[in-house]
């Protein structure tokens, strides 16, 4: 009878030994199941490296759908644009009045007697250079040794600027003296014509002044005197 008991009392402790040992194999068919799908961090390395990858797609100029170009990526593209896209305000359009001076360095200022109209001498400036030159308001002059420059018809003053491409010419009318002998008494016959530059605010500083030799028999009286201002035709310049 006490044999019977200790054999069943091994047996129940068999049993229980047992349902221990199945019971602890629970968590390891667990954990074999967690390992059939990725952890927390693994899907996030995951995510990260395939964004990444669209990405670059995207500033490569791959398809749409691999990504979209990143804001960074977005702005340098605009700034691309902007840049090439509008011309540079900076440029100097060098419209009429904004070029360069016409001077002694870049023309060769020529004198000549005209039949008509009476008593008067035309200037003419041409540009020797290899770019378009404005001649600012009028030449300032200077007979012989006179005093006092020749005094301007300020009636003759251009709407704009006279610009004047190569080789193409601009005029000025001189008015030596009066048809009806007026001042005829205070003139003299004058042999030689300084000629000076205006610079672009208008004053006799246009570089360095020309002389020139005066056809024969031009009579000059100084309180009668006039020239015009630079013209961009002979005819307007010989109206005055």
């Amino acid at each position: 009878m006490r044999t019977l008991r200790l054999r069943t009392a091994v047996t129940a402790a068999s049993a229980l030994v047992a349902a221990l040992s199945l019971t602890a194999c629970g968590p390891d068919d667990g954990g074999s199941g967690a390992g059939s799908a990725p952890s927390a961090s693994s899907s996030a390395s995951q995510g990260a490296g395939t964004g990444s990858g669209s990405g670059t797609s995207g500033k490569n100029g791959g398809n749409a759908g691999s990504g979209a170009p990143s804001a960074d990526q977005a702005g340098d593209g605009d700034g691309g644009q902007g840049s090439g896209g509008s011309p540079d305000s900076g440029s100097d359009s060098d419209s009429g009045g904004n070029g360069t001076a016409c001077t002694s360095a870049n023309t060769k200022v020529t004198v000549s007697k005209v039949s008509r109209p009476l008593n008067h001498i035309l200037l003419t400036l041409t540009n020797t250079g290899s770019t378009r030159c404005d001649a600012y308001a009028h030449p300032f002059l200077r007979f012989d040794e006179s005093q006092a420059p020749t005094s301007v018809e300020e009636k003759s003053r251009p709407q704009a600027v006279v610009s004047v491409e190569p080789g193409e010419s601009a005029y000025a009318g001189v008015l030596t003296s009066s048809a009806d002998g007026t001042g005829a008494d205070e003139g003299f016959e004058a042999t030689s014509l300084t000629v000076t530059f205006a610079d672009r605010n208008g004053s006799g500083e246009g570089g360095t002044p020309v002389t020139l030799d005066l056809p024969a028999e031009t009579f000059y009286v100084d309180s009668v005197a006039t020239v015009t201002y630079w013209q961009s035709s002979l005819d307007d310049a010989l109206m005055w």
